[in-house]
């Protein structure tokens, strides 16, 4: 109370003064209630600029459970995503690698394809009435004509003669001209893909 009668004492001051003079007294009172600095009324004296607002700080608090279950409740459809699109793209790798094995699977298939049909075409070559003919050479000029012959047709026609025969034929020959010709022969005989 003796602080508000000094003050009414002092009506000829003028109101700036008085102004000043409360603020002064509100912020100690506030500080000796131990009040907190952010709850500080702070008075704007007239003719002064405006002060700044202060940012209001705010502190940071452990999460406790429900923040944390709010937490994991709201990513938990993007982490569904995620791992969706994860397990589709190894997906699409995984397709990627068998197309390319089926696509490695049917180059083979055509490749022994092309080989039975050229073993096919190999064998009807020589046909029955060449292979009569050199069958009724002497086997030292039937040598010498085959060794002129195509490699393929000459193994052909020595295959559709008597074993006993294309042996004899075979003993007339170059030994490389005969080394080819078995090898040909040898080859077109097996049942199963040469490579």
């Amino acid at each position: 109370m003796s602080m508000i009668t000094s003050l009414s004492s002092h009506q000829g001051r003028p109101p700036r003064a008085i102004l000043f003079a409360a603020t002064v007294l509100a912020a100690m009172s506030a500080s000796s209630s131990g009040a907190r600095a952010e709850d500080v009324v702070r008075q704007i004296l007239p003719g002064a600029q405006p002060a700044v607002a202060s940012q209001q700080l705010t502190r940071e608090k452990a999460p406790d459970q429900s923040e944390i279950e709010r937490f994991c409740s709201n990513i938990a459809d993007a982490a569904r995503d995620r791992r969706y699109a994860l397990q589709a793209e190894e997906l699409k790798q995984l397709q990627a690698g068998i197309d390319e094995r089926m696509k490695a699977l049917d180059a083979k298939k055509a490749e022994y394809e092309t080989w039975l049909k050229r073993r096919e075409v190999f064998l009807a070559r020589a046909e029955d009435g060449v292979v009569k003919i050199y069958a009724g050479m002497k086997p030292d000029a039937a040598a010498e004509r085959l060794a002129i012959v195509n490699a393929d047709l000459a193994a052909a026609i020595l295959m559709k003669l008597d074993s006993r025969k294309a042996g004899v034929i075979l003993n007339e020959m170059d030994q490389k001209a005969a080394a080819t010709l078995t090898g040909i022969m040898a080859s077109a005989a097996r049942r199963v893909d040469p490579s």
